[in-house]
């Protein structure tokens, strides 16, 4: 069985994890064909929009311990587990111009809450909830846990989640400014989805670029973004998609984008 499924519709591709029978946990294989399909769909110009959730009744429970425990007395190094799997993942999604939306159906502990995180738009479903565990096995938020949630909550409430590792409802995640909207578990993907499609009939390159400036912006000073933004707008305004909206604002029209 393959550990990650790849749908691809009306320009959005759908990525599950597919390992339902341990909650989607991550292995190496697992975090490598992940990454493969993020590439497959940076490389698709037809695919404009990307869906990630999980199998079953998980959406990802972190790194699966199995791999990662001792084996004939030597400890294995988890450093290289993080460069190797979610380093990349992480990166991936960042990097990619094109929106990533993250459907939570279920359980997102450890890296799988972080990966989450990591996405542009993050729908739940009721029965998600999030728990950054690290903590409760002696380790410390990765994929990208300790420079996300303190842009995301701010520091105190991020100690609060890394530290004290409680599981948090979906809800009370939504309420935080960690997830955009919360569903009804039979609704989830639709409205994933639905949100998917709308933003692939977007132009991708303002996306993009949109996406760029704001990974451009953590950590700089004002002057510096100040330049980061006139440079993008530069581009964006050599873009197709926005020569066609001008025609469309003065033609009194909906615009078709291109994505280009």
């Amino acid at each position: 069985m393959e550990d990650i499924l790849f749908d691809a519709a009306a320009g959005v591709a759908t990525i599950t994890l597919n390992r339902p029978d341990v909650l989607n946990s991550f292995t190496r294989s697992m975090a490598r064909q992940l990454r493969e399909a993020l590439d497959r769909v940076r490389d698709d110009p037809s695919l404009r929009a990307v869906v990630l959730t999980g199998a079953g009744r998980a959406f990802c429970a972190g790194q699966d311990l199995a791999e990662a425990m001792p084996r004939e007395g030597e400890r294995p190094d988890l450093g290289a587990i993080v460069r190797e799997s979610y380093n990349p993942v992480v990166r991936a999604i960042r990097l990619l111009e094109k929106p990533v939306i993250a459907a939570v159906n279920g359980v997102a502990a450890g890296a799988g809450a972080n990966i989450a995180f990591a996405c542009d738009i993050v729908f739940a479903s009721t029965a998600a909830t999030f728990v950054q565990s690290f903590a409760r096995v002696g380790l410390i938020p990765d994929s990208g846990g300790t420079f996300i949630l303190p842009r995301l909550v701010g520091l105190h409430r991020a100690a609060v989640m890394t530290m004290l590792a409680d599981k948090m409802p979906a809800e009370q995640a939504r309420e935080w400014g960690l997830v955009y909207m919360v569903t009804e578990p039979d609704a989830l993907i639709e409205t994933a989805v639905g949100t998917a499609r709308q933003l692939a009939s977007y132009p991708t390159r303002a996306l993009g670029l949109i996406k760029r400036g704001f990974n451009a912006s953590l950590g700089v000073d004002i002057e510096h973004q100040l330049a980061v933004e006139e440079a993008l707008q530069r581009e964006a305004g050599e873009t197709s998609d926005h020569a066609e909206g001008v025609r469309a604002f003065l033609e009194k029209r909906k615009p078709v984008f291109t994505g280009t």
